[in-house]
């Protein structure tokens, strides 16, 4: 496919997630406390969707585990605040089998298998490594959010949260810097000011 058309679905799949922590920061900062809108989920699965092709189409293992993992927590936490059923049924059917669609498709055409994902000789071990631990790190803070979510039983994005966003955020960003991926380096500037900035907003909550 041709190079700008894939990073013009990385660069749309950055703008909504860029957009969706932006539309969160603002009505934090109205309210001066850490809120959660309803369509900060709904611009999350949407990110996610293409920024999980947008890994496939560059064979970047660790963007598309990233996404894998977050994927079904947004569903979730769509589900929490009451957005899920209110969706087309045939749009939630989609939503759902679509990552599995992908690898079913994609890993078994001879064109592409986890081999040649997991041995990307653009990517040297050592980056592969890094970008899985970010990828994780980052990934952890939205099953923490969701396990603190179950507990409190309404969707929140709890300190720890936001600690782990920075971190997992700040290696992916080193990588991204290495890989030489601009969608990536773009997405994790604007991300990283804004957790530091929620932190700041719920320590002066405390």
């Amino acid at each position: 496919m041709m190079t700008w058309l894939v990073y013009g679905i990385g660069a749309l799949a950055q703008l909504l997630f860029s957009g969706r922590t932006l539309l969160q920061w603002i009505i934090s900062e109205k309210n001066k406390k850490v809120l959660t809108p309803a369509l900060f989920w709904k611009l999350s699965l949407i990110a996610s969707f293409l920024l999980f092709v947008y890994g496939y189409l560059r064979n970047d293992f660790a963007i598309m585990l990233g996404q894998v993992l977050t994927y079904f927590i947004y569903v979730r936490n769509m589900q929490l605040q009451g957005e899920w059923s209110r969706m087309h049924k045939l749009v939630r059917v989609f939503i759902i089998i679509f990552p599995l669609i992908i690898i079913a498709i994609g890993y078994n055409n001879n064109k592409q298998d986890i081999y040649n994902l997991l041995n990307n000789e653009a990517i040297a071990d050592w980056l592969f490594v890094l970008g899985i631990a970010g990828q994780l790190i980052f990934t952890l803070r939205f099953i923490y959010q969701w396990i603190y979510s179950e507990k409190k039983k309404e969707s929140s994005l709890p300190f720890g949260f936001w600690m782990l966003s920075l971190l997992g955020s700040s290696l992916i960003f080193t990588y991204a810097i290495f890989r030489k991926d601009p969608i990536l380096i773009a997405g994790h500037i604007f991300g990283i000011v804004t957790y530091v900035r929620n932190i700041m907003l719920l320590r002066n909550q405390s």
